[in-house]
This record gives structure tokens, sequence and C-alpha cells, in this order.
């Protein structure tokens, strides 16, 4: 009998709410993204945990698009954030924007100033933040502190109307200059921008700041549990003293420790630089930790929950390995990838003494994982592409692929000698020449020889050519964030190789985009959006072993 599996920390609080009969034991979450970038491998564990408690307790999840900075923000992010939860697996409640909320939020505000919790400030954003102090030394108060609500009502409706110029006025909280949280300090509650909003338009020339919205949202929509990562912890009192002061549905706010994933960067802002500054191919490109680019390089969606099931639900950031998430795509490709041969650097293979012209077929397991999987059909001729790899002129002990006099069996096929090379005016190898054994035929093996090497192969005159993609890690260091320096001088120069001219089984021609497949000896590959009905391109999904675990271990 399998043990039940432990409740993280969310889930014993959602547990103990809904026995305690706390809000009618209704659970409504909430994925609350800002649409100014492609959402990444990070936002991912959120997405699954948001959605997968209102899964587990009967409840809902909405999304609500976090619009509330006009400069930043784009509908072709609002429409790839959507796609990219859908093809995770998850399906919102109701699709809800902050820009939704903006008479209300701006009714609020009104309502914090009568109260005489909220005021004007003049000064700039240099003069506030030199106001705020220190976290070992006291703010001092703005002398528009002491304005009167008359007065402050009068101001913020004027800033309402466009009289004044961006970061000319601001609306601040009146709270506690010398409080010990920074975030306290009289925080910003609106700010101006005379910008161009994706759905409001021209309506609004004042946008309200994060903590001044995001409470105040969840509140309107009823949020029971408002889960969010650990840097909104010094975040939380003052999301608690908005909906205190406002009288508003205690909505309550829970944080856990966000997915760092090392090699690679997690910040919106520094991912927007490498597509800007031209250092990948777009947002999905498959190098990228997005979600769109997880999804073109080959993962699929119950990797990546697999991966967020594994790391779990924790209090204090880690960082997870990059391993981890290639260990999942790999656990669920090996179950459910078919096997073909596909050779990336090939070299011709002659069989002397098969007899030209002639084609036999050959019967080949899908994926011996899975008998469902059934079998397919590869020509076998005299010529065949074999890697350069498997073939070496003067072979050190213990290689067991083809060389001189060194027998190997052809997968699926017979067991050959190698006798022979023609090489070119460089020396280089052109071509193998080798003979079979015909008694060794794969499944009906009459020749009573073992060899301990086995190779791939496609036939020369059927073989299909393909484009593939060799993908790895976009940087050599594991934390580029944390290095000195600009980040971007630490990306692997060699993590895009491009093979423009592989052979592949011609089967594979018929492949469509998004179909995973595992090339023998080679690697998980998919089939990439830029493959035309004449070329098909593959992308490297993963290693079919962890080379990187190897490299790490030589450096220590």
């Amino acid at each position: 009998m399998s043990e039940e599996k432990s409740l993280n920390f969310i889930e014993q609080i959602v547990e103990e709410d809904i026995a305690n009969g706390v809000n009618g034991g209704r659970v409504l979450t909430r994925f609350p993204p800002e649409p100014n970038g492609y959402l990444h491998i990070g936002h991912a564990k959120s997405i699954v945990l948001n959605f997968g408690l209102a899964q587990k307790y009967n409840g809902h999840t909405n999304l609500r698009f976090d619009d509330t900075n006009p400069v930043t923000e784009d509908t072709e992010y609002v429409e790839s954030i959507k796609a990219d939860i859908r093809w995770l697996g998850f399906e919102w409640q109701k699709e809800l924007y902050a820009s939704d909320y903006f008479d209300q939020l701006y009714a609020f505000a009104v309502q914090l100033i009568g109260k005489g919790l909220a005021y004007v400030e003049d000064a700039t954003a240099e003069q506030i933040a030199a106001m705020k102090g220190t976290p070992t030394t006291p703010g001092v108060e703005s002398p528009c502190r002491s304005r009167s609500v008359a007065e402050n009502l009068d101001l913020f409706e004027r800033m309402r109307q466009g009289e004044f110029k961006d970061g000319e006025k601001t609306l601040r909280a009146k709270l506690d200059m010398s409080a010990p949280n920074m975030h306290l300090r009289d925080p910003l509650m609106y700010r101006i921008k005379h910008a161009h909003h994706h759905r409001t338009g021209d309506k609004w020339c004042i946008y309200p700041m994060y903590d001044f919205a995001h409470g105040q949202s969840d509140s309107i929509e009823n949020i029971t549990h408002s889960v969010c990562t650990l840097e909104f912890i010094p975040h939380r009192p003052l999301y608690e003293w908005f909906i205190k002061e406002l009288e508003i549905f205690p909505s309550r706010q829970y944080e856990f420790a966000r997915l760092n994933l090392n090699y690679t960067v997690m910040s919106k802002r520094k991912l927007k630089q490498l597509v800007e500054e031209g250092h990948v191919n777009g947002w999905d490109d498959p190098r990228m930790p997005t979600i769109s680019g997880l999804r073109r390089r080959g993962y699929t969606p119950a990797s990546i929950r697999m991966l967020c099931e594994r790391v779990g639900v924790q209090k204090r950031d880690n960082m997870i390995d990059m391993g981890l998430l290639e260990f999942c795509i790999r656990e669920e490709l090996n179950k459910t990838a078919n096997r073909v041969m596909a050779v990336l650097d090939p070299v011709k293979l002659v069989i002397t003494n098969y007899p030209e012209g002639q084609v036999e077929e050959m019967v080949a397991d899908n994926n011996p994982e899975d008998e469902s999987a059934g079998t397919r059909t590869l020509q076998f001729s005299n010529t065949l592409y074999i890697e350069r790899e498997d073939f070496m002129e003067n072979p050190p002990k213990k290689f067991f692929r083809l060389g001189p006099g060194l027998m190997v069996r052809l997968k699926n096929a017979y067991i050959i000698k190698g006798e022979s090379v023609e090489k070119d005016a460089d020396g280089n190898i052109t071509t193998i020449y080798a003979t079979y054994l015909p008694e060794s035929k794969s499944g009906g093996d009459l020749s009573g020889l073992t060899v301990k090497g086995t190779i791939h192969w496609v036939s020369a005159a059927h073989a299909a050519t393909a484009e593939v993609r060799i993908y790895d890690r976009l940087f050599r260091s594991e934390n580029p964030s944390a290095e000195e320096g600009d980040f971007k001088s630490f990306i692997n120069p060699d993590s895009l190789q491009v093979i423009p001219q592989a052979f592949v089984e011609p089967g594979l021609l018929q492949a469509k985009p998004g179909e995973r497949f595992q090339f023998m000896r080679k690697g998980y590959f998919s089939v990439d959006p830029d493959s035309t009905p004449e070329k098909v391109v593959f992308n490297r999904t993963v290693t079919l072993k962890d080379a990187w675990a190897k490299e790490a271990a030589k450096a220590k």
C-alpha cells in the first residue's frame, strides 16, 4: 500500500481553513502575471501551485493580468500567457485585469484621502527615496504630509484630469516614516504616466502601484488564498493595512519559495535583454527558460508539472539543478518517444558482398518500453550512412565499434566486419568498406557470433535529409546573475550547433511540429515549427544521459 503524500504548508493552511469554515470553506486562488514578457519556468511553479490548490479543494482560480504599467505591457504578452497556462493543462474560472478595477481603485484612494490616510506628494522620486532614510535610520516626513483632506482631494482629482506632468505629483499612503519595514514608510499609491494603455486607452493618466492594486484586486474578487513568492513577505503588512483601513473583504497573503534554476536567468528584464539584443532568437528560443521556449525545445506539460511536484512547496529559496528538469523529461520520453535512427555526422559505409541494388525491409520496434507502439520497417541496402565516430582506423583496445578487422552489429540488421577505407586528398575518410554475414540477421541470427557493439545507420538511397539543432545550456555559469560584471558575458558560445544536413529515416519527413522522438544513441529530439514538407527541422530536447553531471564532477 502506497504511503499517503504529506501536505505542504500551504495545503495545511487551506485544510485548516476549510475545517474551520473560513470563507464558508470556499477556495479561490488567482494567478496574477504582469503582461510585460513571456512566462518562464518560475511562473510554472506558481501556476501549478495556484491552479493545483483549487483543483484539489474543489475551488477555482482566476487569471488576473496585473496591467498597471502601460509603458511595458502588450497584448502579445497577454495572449502568450494564456496559451502557456492552457498548454500546462489548466483553465481559469475568470479572465480579469487589474485595469477592470481602475474606477474602484480610484474610489478606494479617495476613501483613504478622506480618512486622512493618504496625501499628494510634490517631491521627485529621488527626493522621496532620500526622505525614506535607510533600514537603520528613520525617514523624514514630507512637508506635503500636512496638507488638508480638501487640498489632497482637489490635487488628486487634478492628477486624474491630466493637469500635471509625469513625475510631478504622486499619491502616498500616510503610515510611519520610522517603521523598521521600509515598505511602510509612506509608500506610493499612484503615479502619473501619460501613456496609452492596451485596454483602457487614454482614459487614465494616473496608474496605481502594485502594492495598492494587488491586495484590493484580491479583495474585490473575494480571493481566499493569495499565494505569492517570498520576496513579497515585507509587502504583506501593507497588503493587510490597506484591506483593514478600507474595510473590505479580508483576502490573505501566503508566501512560498520561488523556483530558481541554475545555468539560466529568471528575471524578465534580463530575458528581455537577451531577446532585444539578439543573443537568442526570440522569447521562444529553445535555450530560453520561458515556457514557450521549453515547449519548442520538446519539453512536455507533464515533465514541467513533474518538476514542480518534485521541487515541492518550501519556505526557503534554493537553487534547483537544471539536471532535475532534464531528468523529468527523460523519464517521460523514455516511456513515450518512438525510437528512430538518425545519423548526424555521416560517413558512407559500403557493404561489398551485399548484392548491389537489393533492398530488404527490416522490422524495428518503435518503442521497447511500450509494446502498443508497434513496429516499423526500415529499408536496408549495400550503401549506408553511419556516424563518423563509430569507425576508427586505428582503434584502441576495448573499442567495440567498427574498425579494420572489427565486427559490429547494425541495429535491426546484420553483423558486419570492417575491411578498408577510402580517403580524400586531405586524408579524411570518405568511404568505409565492410562485409556482412548473411546468416547474422537480427531476429533469426544463425551465425553463432556475439559482438559487443551495436551501431545505428540509415540506407543512403532511402534516407531523408534534416536540419538538426543541438541546444545546450545558455550560460556557462551556474548563476550568471550572481557573477560580477555583465551577466551576458557568461553566455555559452556553444549553446547552439546547427547541423544543416543530417540523414534520418524517410518516415520522419511526415513528422509534425511538436512530435518527439529518441534518436538512438543521440538523445531526444522534437520537430521544430520551422519544418516544411521539403525539410524537417529537429531540436535536441535533452541528451540520453546527464553529460553536465560529469563536467561538474571533473571541475571538482
